[in-house]
């Protein structure tokens, strides 16, 4: 006879995208496996997290272990007094307590990630179920996803396919969180990244930025941002589905909202970078572009800290473009002026406590970008002296 005690939480951890998590679908309860200690799932907007996370399927591998385990958390006597009783059990008695047993482990034992990946897929796959339920499901692969091996079985698994699928729904929300899927499973992944940019998905994913629903604009261009980046095949159908435009469109129209602003001028800083680091061949009338360069030196006045930053970063590439204009910076773009205004910004915040580490980074890339301005400046005269 075998005394079976429930491991506290503290004993066995689960390190799975699945852990405390009481998983929802679309299929009848009795289906399938759940467990307490729900979390709630985050959606809001957040930063991008790089940390990833170990997966090990939860529960008792087998009875032998389940064994060890009974054995190394029971009391000796106990186990004495239940070897005695259980002599006078009959063949019958002792096989209906293997299935219990049996049953018992299956029990214990949770979902594993590649299973509860395969219950949102079928969900997504199901057309009868309701968009609360193809919502839940889209959900519940957003943060299955963030693990990277369960990103690179993602597309094996069918799910690339069923989430590509729903960026043409009908509702907003379901293309906003199927945009957002995407884009976490293809950060800083080439394997993934290739596998949706064979499956289409960059078009749709630029039409989606032109929503006026921002939410949807937002989380598409952060996909288009972790798709083709670092990934030279996303860079060139990038270009070729006229990204270009796109960019162009959102920075010269700086009323817009701030997130779509920021996401913009990172995935300028980010393509120009590529050019410098000559892993693209693009066409030099886009980054040299009067407009365009005007546009991202305006946004180095914005009130938003993070906006000024990365609009400052962009700049600084876009002087190290050996084919770009110093006298444009200075003559259209009154780059000298928003220098200017910057350090004077950053001298009174380098006397509030709260953004003087702030101010320190960002005044040292002030100065970096004043010197490559000055330089870029001094050359352009010699040559034309």
């Amino acid at each position: 006879m075998l005394l079976l005690v429930a491991p506290s939480g503290g004993e066995r951890v689960n390190k799975s995208a699945s852990v405390g998590r009481f998983w929802s679908t679309g299929k009848d309860e009795g289906d399938l496996l759940t467990w307490k200690n729900s979390a709630a799932h985050d959606l809001t907007d957040k930063s991008i997290q790089d940390e990833e996370e170990t997966q090990t399927d939860g529960g008792f591998s087998s009875l032998d272990g389940m064994l060890q385990w009974a054995i190394g958390n029971s009391d000796p006597e106990k186990l004495k007094e239940a070897a005695l009783d259980i002599q006078h059990l009959t063949p019958e008695d002792l096989m209906q307590r293997q299935l219990e047993v049996k049953e018992l482990m299956e029990k214990l034992k949770m979902p594993s990630d590649a299973e509860l990946m395969k219950i949102s897929i079928a969900d997504l796959n199901n057309l009868s179920l309701s968009f609360e339920d193809r919502h839940r499901a889209l959900q519940e692969l957003l943060v299955l996803v963030e693990p990277v091996d369960n990103a690179n079985d993602l597309h094996k698994l069918g799910g690339l396919t069923a989430v590509v699928k729903e960026l043409d729904d009908q509702n907003t929300e379901i293309r906003t969180i199927a945009a957002w899927v995407l884009g976490k499973a293809s950060q800083n992944n080439p394997f993934v990244q290739n596998q949706i940019l064979e499956l289409g998905a960059l078009l749709r994913l630029i039409e989606m930025t032109y929503s006026n629903v921002t939410e949807e604009a937002t989380k598409a261009l952060y996909a288009i941002s972790a798709l083709i980046r670092n990934n030279q095949k996303g860079q060139e159908l990038f270009y070729k589905h006229d990204g270009s435009m796109m960019l162009q469109f959102f920075l010269s129209h700086p009323s817009i909202d701030i997130r779509l602003l920021r996401k913009s001028v990172f995935l300028l800083a980010d393509l120009v970078e590529s050019q410098l680091d000559g892993r693209n061949d693009v066409d030099p009338s886009f980054f040299s572009d009067s407009n365009l360069l005007k546009s991202v030196v305006d946004l180095m006045s914005s009130a938003d800290l993070d906006l000024q930053e990365k609009a400052l970063h962009a700049v600084k590439n876009l002087l190290l473009l050996p084919y770009t204009d110093a006298l444009v910076f200075k003559e259209i773009c009154k780059l000298d002026a928003a220098l200017d205004k910057m350090k004077q910004q950053l001298l009174q915040f380098l006397l509030d406590d709260n953004l003087k580490e702030y101010a320190h980074d960002v005044q040292n890339l002030r100065i970096e970008v004043e010197s490559l301005f000055i330089a870029k400046l001094d050359e352009r005269n010699k040559v034309f002296s």
